[in-house]
């Protein structure tokens, strides 16, 4: 179970690996650390802007593939430096981002003859696969702009830089999945629960 003071070593994770490529040293967890997140799961790092709440960076690892602490420890620095929708993120900033913390539920598709209803603002994120074409969107993300399950799934064909109804094709498969998500209020400061996953 993944509680405030578990999300809070998380979050502390990710910025002590981005910290640690900032002095260009390895970061090595404790291996208490790796023993108590060693549970494959996915999980997403945003970064925003503080106090602005601008967006920042956004990577993640959306299948339970690697250990958690791997997991959140890559999607941290990919979401510093290898989002491509922004420049690397530089030391100084580290004083002024907060970091958001998604741990996902594996994705699970829905039958086509379930959508749009299969799908639920507010509690699912959403993969489409259209060909090997991907496109994720985050469950905050459509409740942030206020979607409609319809209005979900095209954004997150467009996402992928698909066609906004490429999920009602045959041959795209839609996956929905659940998230626990906690950020920071302030820079190193406390750590908030932003939802949960409804199980």
């Amino acid at each position: 179970m993944i509680g405030s003071e578990e999300a809070r070593e998380l979050i502390h994770l990710a910025r002590n690996a981005l910290i640690s490529t900032f002095r260009g040293t390895e970061f090595k967890p404790s291996t208490e650390v790796k023993e108590k997140y060693s549970q494959k799961m996915g999980a997403f790092v945003t970064l925003h802007s503080y106090p602005s709440g601008k967006l920042r960076g956004c990577v993640g690892i959306p299948y339970p593939v690697y250990p958690l602490w791997m997991a959140v420890v890559s999607s941290a620095i990919s979401s510093a430096f290898k989002d491509p929708r922004f420049p690397p993120l530089r030391e100084e900033d580290l004083k002024i981002i907060v970091i958001e913390l998604s741990i996902l539920t594996p994705p699970e598709e829905v039958p086509s003859d379930d959508l749009p209803r299969g799908v639920e603002v507010g509690k699912h994120g959403l993969i489409v696969d259209s060909g090997g074409i991907k496109g994720l969107l985050l469950p905050q993300v459509a409740e942030k702009y206020g979607w409609s399950s319809i209005e979900f799934l095209e954004n997150t064909c467009l996402k992928a830089g698909l066609d906004r109804n490429c999920w009602k094709r045959e041959d795209t498969k839609v996956y929905t999945f659940q998230a626990l998500i906690f950020e920071e209020a302030e820079p190193w400061g406390k750590i908030l629960r932003i939802s949960s996953e409804s199980r």
